[in-house]
C-alpha cells in the first residue's frame, strides 16, 4: 500500500503539471521576462533565493518533471557561473538519486522478479561494469536524464555510486548550460546550447574511460604475454586437443568456417561418451529394460519368464553398437570435412605452440593462433585402502574389462549414488546379478528434489539394488574368505562381499600433462577461463569437462561453439557461454529429466515460487503402457505462467522434457503449451496437461461466477 500511495502521489503530481500546462511557466520566454525580478529578489534575499531555487530544482528532478535545461539557465543567469555551477551540480545529482531510489523501492522487485532470466547477464554487467555504462550515459544524452535516474533504479548498482557518478558525469554539461545562463540574451533556444559538436565532444568524453579500459586490457595482456616469443607467422588458425563431443564439434565449426585446423586425440575418437560412457550405457541399459519385462510380462497380459542369456552376447551387442555409432567421429569422416586429424599427445610449449608426441614415434610442432583445450575428464577413483587389490573397474574400464568375462559378476557392489553409479545398478540387477549400491550420502541424487530421490530409490529396489545410503567406505578386506568392502553406519561397520566393485563416485577433468602447469594457466577441480571460456592467455580456450561447470555431452558441444567462435572471431566480438536453459537426464526406469530449477534450488536462492505438478497415472497413454510411475513437475513464479523449471518423471522424460527446454529459451510460458495441440494419445499429452493444471488453480473465479450468472439468466 506504500507502494502505491507513493506511486499515486507521482502520477498526480506529474498529471497535474501537465493537465494545468504548468510548463509553460518553465520556458526560455518567460526565464528572460523575469530576469530583473528574479536578479533584484537575490540581491535582496541570497540564502532565501539560494534555497528555494535548490528545493525546486531537487523536486524537479526527483518527480522526473520536464524543466531542468531551463532551471539550470536560470542558475547562470541568477547566481552567475561559481554558483550556479555549485548549486546545479548538488540540486541534479540529489534530485536524480531520489527518482532513482523511487524507481528501485517501487518498481525493481517486480521487474527482477518477472524478468530474472533475461535480465541476469545485465545485472552481472553492471556489477561489474556499471560506473562507466551510468558515466558514457550522462555524457551522451542518447537517453534522456530523467528515463536514466528510474533505469538504473531497476539495477543492482549501488546508491553511492549511482551518486558519484552521476554528480562527475553531469558536471561538464552542468557547467556549460550554467555558463550559457550568464549570457542568457544572447539565447534563443536550447538548441543554441546543445550544438552537434559539443554533443560530440561529449560523447567522444564519455567514451574516455571506455578506451582507458581496452587500453589497460592491452597492457595487461603485453604482460601476460611478455616472457614469450610470438611467431610471426602460425601453421595453423586453430589446434584442438581431445576428440570427445567439445573436441569435435570445435574443429568441425572451424573446419566449416574454412580455418586450418588439427584435432590431436591420443586416445579414441568419440571420446568418453561414445567410447565408455552415454553409448554403451544405454546400450546396456536397453539390454537390462527387455530383460525387466520379460520377467514383468504379466503386466502386459503376457506369460512371464525368467530371461536366459548370454553376458559375453550382450557385451558383444554393446560394442556393435559402439562400432555403429564410430564412423560418425572417425578420423575418416573429419579429415573429408577438412580438419587435420593427428593422433598423439599433445602439450602446449608456449601460448602458440603444441607439441604432439605422434603415436607414429614422429615428434610434431605447431604453431597456431588459438588453442581449445577439449581434454574431458576421467572417473575418480577414491583413496581407498586395499583397492588396488580389489580388481575395481570404473564406469569408463567395464566395457574392455567385463568384455572379457565368461559370465556376469554373480555379487556386485557399485560405489556412488549419482546418476552413473544409479543407471548401472539397476541395469546389472535386472539382468540377474545380487548389486548393492553404496554411498555416503543420506540419499540418492541429492542434486535432484526428495520427492524425486524416492521414487529413484523405488525403481532400485523394485529391480532388486540394495541400497545403502548413509555408509561411508572405509577400505577392502580380501582374504581367502572372498573381498569386502568395509563400510561405516550410523550403526557401525557392515561387511559387503563382493565379486566385482564398479566404482561411479563421479569424474575430475583431465588437467595434467597439457603443459598448463608451465604456462600458468590457473586450474581448480577444472581450467580456470572467464565467461568467454578464456584462459589466462587471451587465445587459449576451454570446453567440455575440463571446463565445467556441466559434465554433459550436449553441454560439451554448446560451449565448443563459444570456445572455437571466439578463438577464431574474438577480435571483432566475443560471446559469453550462455547457461540458462541447460537440461539432463538420467536413465533410470522410469528416467528423471531436469531443466531450470527445481524446488531445493528455488529454495536455496530464495527464489519465490510455486509448483504444479500432473501425475503419469492420470494420462491415458501411461495407464495404456503400464507406464503410470512418475510425474511432469513445473515451478513458476507466484500467479505467472513462466518457466523457471521442470523436472519430468516416467518414461521418455529425456525426450518430454525437450519442449520445456524450447519454451524457457524462448520465453514461452505455460499459456501457449497450453494452447500447443497435442497427439492423443501420447506421452507429451503430459507437458499439456501440467499446464492445465496451473491454469485451473489460476482460473479468474470472480468473472467466472459472473459468467454463470450471465449463463443463467440466458436460459430465463
Amino acid at each position: 500500500m506504500k507502494r502505491l500511495g507513493i506511486l499515486l502521489l507521482l502520477v498526480a503530481v506529474v498529471a497535474a503539471w501537465f493537465a494545468l500546462d504548468l510548463g509553460h511557466y518553465l520556458t526560455l520566454a518567460t526565464l528572460k521576462s523575469q530576469q530583473a525580478w528574479l536578479a533584484t529578489a537575490y540581491r535582496d534575499n541570497p540564502l532565501m533565493v539560494i534555497g528555494a531555487f535548490f528545493l525546486v530544482y531537487v523536486a524537479f528532478t526527483g518527480a522526473s518533471i520536464p524543466g531542468a535545461g531551463v532551471l539550470t539557465l536560470a542558475a547562470g543567469a541568477i547566481f552567475g557561473l561559481a554558483i550556479g555551477t555549485l548549486l546545479v551540480s548538488f540540486a541534479s545529482t540529489i534530485g536524480a538519486t531520489l527518482a532513482f531510489l523511487a524507481s528501485r523501492y517501487l518498481f525493481q522487485d517486480a521487474v527482477q522478479a518477472r524478468f530474472a532470466d533475461r535480465l541476469r547477464p545485465i545485472n552481472a554487467g553492471m556489477a561489474r561494469d556499471g560506473p562507466f555504462y551510468l558515466f558514457t550515459l550522462r555524457l551522451v544524452p542518447v537517453v534522456p536524464f530523467f528515463a536514466i535516474n528510474l533505469l538504473m533504479g531497476l539495477t543492482p548498482i549501488r546508491v553511492f555510486t549511482f551518486f558519484w557518478v552521476s554528480q562527475l558525469g553531469m558536471f561538464l554539461g552542468t557547467v556549460v548550460y550554467v555558463n550559457a545562463g550568464t549570457q542568457l540574451a544572447q539565447i534563443d533556444s536550447l538548441r543554441d546550447i546543445a550544438t552537434p559538436g559539443l554533443l560530440l565532444s561529449f560523447a567522444a568524453l564519455g567514451l574516455l574511460p571506455w578506451a582507458g579500459k581496452a587500453i589497460m586490457g592491452m597492457i595487461v595482456r603485453r604482460r601476460i604475454y611478455a616472457r614469450w616469443q610470438k611467431p610471426k607467422q602460425f601453421d595453423r588458425n586453430l589446434v584442438v586437443i581431445g576428440a570427445g563431443a567439445a573436441g569435435l564439434v570445435s574443429s568441425l565449426i572451424a573446419a566449416t568456417v574454412k580455418a586450418k585446423v588439427t584435432l590431436v586425440e591420443a586416445g579414441k575418437m568419440g571420446g568418453d561418451c561414445l567410447n565408455y560412457g552415454c553409448v554403451p550405457s544405454k546400450a546396456l541399459i536397453k539390454s537390462a529394460r527387455i530383460a525387466d519385462a520379460m520377467r514383468r510380462a504379466d503386466s502386459f497380459g503376457l506369460t512371464p519368464m525368467e530371461p536366459s542369456f548370454s553376458f559375453p552376447e550382450v557385451m558383444r551387442r554393446i560394442h556393435a553398437v559402439i562400432a555403429e555409432v564410430e564412423p560418425h567421429d572417425s578420423v575418416e569422416r573429419y579429415t573429408g570435412l577438412g580438419v587435420d586429424v593427428v593422433k598423439g599427445y599433445a602439450r602446449i610449449v608456449d601460448p602458440w605452440t603444441v607439441e604432439i608426441a605422434r603415436e607414429d614415434g614422429a615428434t610434431q610442432r605447431l604453431t597456431t593462433r588459438s588453442i581449445v583445450i577439449a581434454a574431458g575428464a576421467a572417473p575418480l577413483v577414491p583413496d581407498l585402502p586395499g583397492l588396488e587389490g580389489s580388481g575395481y573397474v570404473t564406469s569408463d574400464t567395464l566395457w574392455e574389462e567385463y568384455a572379457k568375462l565368461d559370465e556376469m559378476p554373480r555379487r556386485i557392489v557399485m560405489l556412488g549414488g549419482g546418476p552413473i553409479g544409479c543407471e548401472l545398478a539397476q541395469a546389472f540387477a535386472r539382468l540377474g546379478a545380487e548389486v548393492t549400491q553404496v554411498d555416503r550420502g543420506e540419499r540418492l541424487l541429492p542434486r535432484e528434489d526428495a520427492d524425486v530421490a524416492d521414487l529413484a530409490r523405488a525403481a532400485l529396489d523394485a529391480s532388486g539394488v540394495k541400497v545403502l545410503t548413509g555408509h561411508a567406505a572405509l577400505r577392502i578386506e580380501n582374504d581367502a574368505d572372498g573381498k569386502r568392502l568395509i563400510a561405516a553406519s550410523a550403526d557401525g561397520e557392515v561387511a559387503i562381499p563382493f565379486d566385482a566393485l564398479i566404482l561411479a563416485v563421479g569424474r575430475k577433468a583431465r588437467l595434467t600433462g597439457y603443459g598448463l602447469e608451465e604456462l600458468g594457466v590457473e586450474v581448480e577441480r577444472t581450467v580456470v577461463t572467464d565467461a568467454y571460456l578464456a584462459t589466462l592467455y587471451p587465445n587459449i580456450y576451454a570446453a567440455g569437462d575440463v571446463a565445467g561447470p556441466y559434465q554433459f555431452t550436449h553441454v560439451a558441444a554448446h560451449q565448443a561453439w563459444y570456445a572455437s567462435v571466439n578463438a577464431l572471431f574474438g577480435q571483432f566480438r566475443r560471446f559469453k557461454a550462455d547457461y540458462r536453459v541447460i537440461p539432463w537426464t538420467t536413465f533410470l526406469d522410469p528416467e528423471i529429466a531436469r531443466v531450470g530449477l527445481n524446488e531445493q534450488d528455488a529454495r536455496a536462492a530464495g527464489v519465490a515460487h510455486e509448483v504444479t505438478i500432473f501425475p503419469l497415472h492420470e494420462l491415458d497413454r501411461a495407464i495404456a503402457e503400464t507406464a503410470k510411475e512418475g510425474f511432469v513437475k513445473v515451478l513458476t513464479p507466484p500467479g505467472k505462467d513462466r518457466i523457471l523449471g521442470v523436472t519430468i518423471v516416467g518414461d521418455h522424460a529425456g525426450e518430454l522434457i525437450a519442449e520445456y527446454v524450447l519454451a524457457m529459451k524462448h520465453g514461452l510460458g505455460l499459456n501457449k503449451i497450453l494452447g500447443t495441440i497435442h497427439t492423443y494419445p501420447t506421452m507429451s499429452e503430459a507437458n499439456k496437461y501440467a499446464a492445465g493444471e496451473w491454469k485451473k488453480k489460476h482460473a479468474p473465479q470472480r468473472l467466472l461466477a459472473l459468467v454463470g450468472k450471465y449463463h443463467a439468466w440466458r436460459r430465463g
